[in-house]
């Protein structure tokens, strides 16, 4: 470490040109991370934070809601089945908010009305006005994102294309579905505006788009057998039946393995050139007894503290790039993502070392001695 350091000062504009590189490498990798969180909670935090274990489709939906069309009457059937602790509907439709009486387009607001029972597991915290109510089938909790948009507790909005207004009652955090704003209303509401067109619930009697349940080591083959035209998933396996999530998140982690393969090639070559300039000087080394071990600790030593130095720098950047972007950007650190990649940039610099440390077991002190520089 004593050698690695002395040279690190010694070279500090061949070391510095390095670690601005890594630097800026880091600083992409965090940044796509967050980027990454941030598009896939906007996509489906409502269902990430639901308080369900297993989700209960129709058969044949590809565990997608807008697939999936099942009769609430499946509930009793499913709370008798063994482990299930509480059953819960739920509907989702997407729509377009309009703020008060305007029909004017730029006041219109993209939404997801979640439909659920008032008062079930499924209902998110409430962190200002009131819950849901079964006799107010109009009065809705939505996601706070929607005060960004100028609304406010208390405030009744139409919706496009109907005749329904419905009224602000209260405000949840991190409830958003298809990167819209949820809006949660009761599941007879919700069957109100899904199915206004004649004949669109395709006759079945009250219904839903899934069923939402509770409880450890559920039996989803037992489910499925029991209750014909059903396909029970977990409540991950949901999430990736999102529309576009996969896809989306492919994209994300795609972008980020390249970025790393980079990071390294780039590392690797770097210090390779380094060994290979100073290999006359690990010849003389050798000569006087210095051991490859020895050679090879102050070579990664170098490695590493320069990494290190450089994603502590790039954490900083990141976070001091997250407080100036605007509330609209779908930007969310996540303390364990940032230490993961961090780790992973740390290793992965470690690993490119070993081409230096090597190239410096394979050099010869003799021939290094009659080199002339």
């Amino acid at each position: 470490m004593f050698l690695a350091l002395k040279e690190l000062r010694h070279s500090k504009t061949r070391f510095l040109m390095i670690a601005i590189i890594f630097v800026l490498i880091s600083w992409l990798v965090f940044i796509l991370s967050g980027l990454g969180n941030g598009l896939s909670t906007l996509a489906a935090s409502t269902f990430k934070t639901m308080r369900a274990d297993y989700v209960v489709f129709e058969q044949g939906s590809k565990a997608s809601m807008s697939k999936s069309l099942l009769s609430n009457d499946l509930s009793a059937k499913l709370a008798e089945m063994p482990n299930v602790s509480a059953v819960s509907p739920m509907g989702t439709i997407m729509a377009s908010a309009i703020k008060g009486s305007s029909k004017l387009n730029e006041d219109k607001v993209d939404i997801a009305i979640v439909g659920i029972n008032p008062g079930s597991f499924l209902e998110p915290a409430i962190m200002e006005g009131t819950g849901l109510a079964s006799d107010q089938m109009t009065k809705v909790i939505v996601n706070e994102t929607m005060k960004d948009e100028g609304f406010k507790l208390g405030d009744t909005f139409q919706l496009d294309g109907s005749t329904e207004s419905l009224t602000i009652v209260g405000f949840v955090k991190n409830q958003t579905y298809n990167h819209v704003a949820a809006v949660f209303t009761p599941i007879e509401e919700w069957r109100k505006l899904a199915f206004a067109a004649p004949g669109s619930d395709k006759g079945v009697k009250d219904p839903v788009n899934a069923m939402m349940l509770q409880g450890k080591d559920i039996d989803r083959n037992t489910i499925n057998e029991q209750l014909s035209g059903t396909d029970t998933v977990t409540r991950a396996a949901a999430v990736q039946g999102m529309p576009g999530y996969k896809e989306e998140n492919g994209t994300i982690m795609m972008m980020l393995a390249f970025l790393l393969a980079i990071s390294a090639f780039i590392i690797g070559v770097f210090f390779y050139v380094f060994t290979m300039q100073k290999s006359n000087q690990f010849g003389i080394m050798k000569a006087i007894g210095a051991k490859n071990g020895f050679l090879s600790k102050a070579v990664v030593s170098q490695v590493f503290v320069l990494s290190l130095s450089s994603i502590i720098v790039g954490i900083l950047l990141t976070y001091g790039t997250a407080a100036i972007m605007p509330k609209s950007m779908p930007f969310m650190l996540d303390t364990r993502l940032v230490l993961t990649y961090s780790i992973v940039l740390l290793v992965i610099s470690l690993l490119s070392s070993l081409v230096s440390v090597r190239t410096i077991s394979k050099i010869d002190p003799l021939k290094a001695l009659g080199r002339v520089e």
